[in-house]
């Protein structure tokens, strides 16, 4: 009776040090985003700042934060909903159909997530130049799902290997269209991978710097990891600043896991089949 509780004590005691070295990071964010300034950079770490400094919030917010916020929610958004129906529809076909040299088109669909994005900036920045889409957030979600549907078809297509096409069969069967029965069976079915998939792309998307910072050039048309950097001076760098505006481009991402964990992390294809 004795090893089972130490058992459960060591692992919940393993659960809560993993959870604090995974939040400190955010944690540490959040106090120096309030501390006053010479208490952020010291010899000596200052965990409980002697005041609040809540200014910086209010400054981030005036030096346009809206809009950027707006801008990223944008390109994150329909990068995901764009990227995910296409890479859906995608990765059915490959799992499903019969196509001529299918399994070598899985792989050329893989291999374009072989190129380093710095190698293909140039080829980029001409192609969207061309199609008039610098300087627009219609260029960088166009951009985006070209390197996240890829991985984003892949990914979806095992997890329609994983249904039993029985299940459509029967649908069918019943009444329903080929449509109808991807739309009613099999896609809540790859619930789980959808939301994996979607999750990838909105994190992408959300996060990316490099290519937002090569095609975008109007103010007015920044996204959050470009209007950071406004924050780094060429005589000194605005931490306080930089963790005020940190902590709120950080928050979207965490009410977007909050809305999609629990569909990451079920296991919807188990049990799925009639015995």
């Amino acid at each position: 009776m004795i090893r089972p509780t130490v058992g459960r004590v060591g692992i919940a005691v393993s659960a809560v040090a993993v959870g604090l070295f995974a939040v400190f990071p955010f944690l540490w964010m959040i106090l120096t985003s309030v501390k006053p300034r010479p208490e952020i950079l010291t010899a000596t770490p200052i965990f409980i700042p002697s005041e609040l400094v809540l200014e910086r919030y209010v400054d981030v917010l005036r030096r346009g934060f809206a809009t950027y916020l707006r801008n990223s929610l944008i390109v994150a958004v329909t990068t995901t909903v764009a990227g995910v129906s296409v890479a859906a529809l995608a990765g059915y076909s490959l799992a499903r159909f019969k196509l001529p040299l299918r399994r070598y088109l899985v792989l050329v669909v893989l291999s374009t997530q072989m190129f380093p994005i710095a190698a293909l900036i140039i080829p980029l920045f001409i192609v969207m130049r061309n199609l008039g889409l610098l300087d627009s957030l219609l260029g960088l979600v166009v951009t985006y799902m070209a390197f996240t549907t890829p991985l984003s078809i892949w990914i979806l297509r095992g997890f329609f290997l994983g249904i039993p096409q029985e299940l459509e069969e029967a649908a069918m069967v019943d009444g329903a269209t080929r449509v109808g029965a991807m739309l009613r069976v099999v896609l809540p079915l790859a619930g789980p991978g959808l939301a994996a998939v979607g999750v990838f792309a909105f994190i992408a998307a959300w996060r990316e710097f490099f290519v937002a910072l090569t095609f975008i050039t109007d103010e007015q048309t920044y996204t959050l990891p470009v209007a950071l950097a406004r924050f780094e001076g060429l005589a000194h760098i605005d931490w306080g600043g930089i963790m005020a505006a940190s902590v709120l481009f950080t928050l979207p991402v965490v009410v977007f896991f909050l809305f999609v964990h629990r569909r990451l992390t079920q296991g919807m294809i188990a049990g799925s089949v009639k015995g």
